[in-house]
């Protein structure tokens, strides 16, 4: 019974820890036109300082696991709560122990969409500072066969006027 109850308490953490994100960018940066490798490096390391500046300075990884380890403790209280409330003092530690389970598993969730968040804008901040220094950052484009239904209509033909 005892192992049952370790088992139970472990695996929140095990499945907290398979949310693994990058602790750098996640996209694509070319050097400038006439910048060397060198300076790609060095404005690089500087523009990944830049993001993880406006991230706070904590890593998408670091704010996962955080949120994941509140849901966890708001769990296991709430769950003890409610078992408590439900079946006097006997119901308090299995509640608890519901309520750390389904916690833990809320907050591997919300954990995931808060680095995914995160991410993306350590992404954003770092990609604009590549590209004010002057490097290359690829867009998403896609090339049409016609013209829009909806676009713009130029204006006809008409011979420019003679002064």
């Amino acid at each position: 019974m005892k192992r049952m109850h370790v088992m139970v308490l472990l695996a929140p953490l095990v499945l907290a820890a398979c949310a693994v994100t990058p602790n750098g960018p996640s996209v694509m940066v070319l050097p400038g036109t006439g910048k060397s490798f060198d300076q790609f490096r060095s404005d690089d390391l500087q523009c990944r300082s830049y993001a993880q500046g406006q991230l706070g300075g904590a890593s998408a990884q670091q704010a996962g696991v955080d949120s994941g380890l509140r849901s966890a403790a708001l769990g296991t209280v709430l769950g003890a709560v409610a078992g408590a409330a439900i079946d006097g003092g006997h119901g308090a530690g299995v509640g608890a122990g519901t309520g750390l389970v389904f916690g833990s598993l809320a907050g591997t969730g919300a954990a995931d969409s808060s680095a995914y968040g995160m991410q993306q804008r350590y992404d954003s901040a770092y990609q604009q500072c590549m590209y004010a220094s002057g490097h290359k950052v690829p867009v998403a484009g896609q090339m049409m066969s016609q013209v829009p239904a909806n676009a713009a209509t130029p204006p006809p033909n008409t011979p420019p006027p003679r002064w």
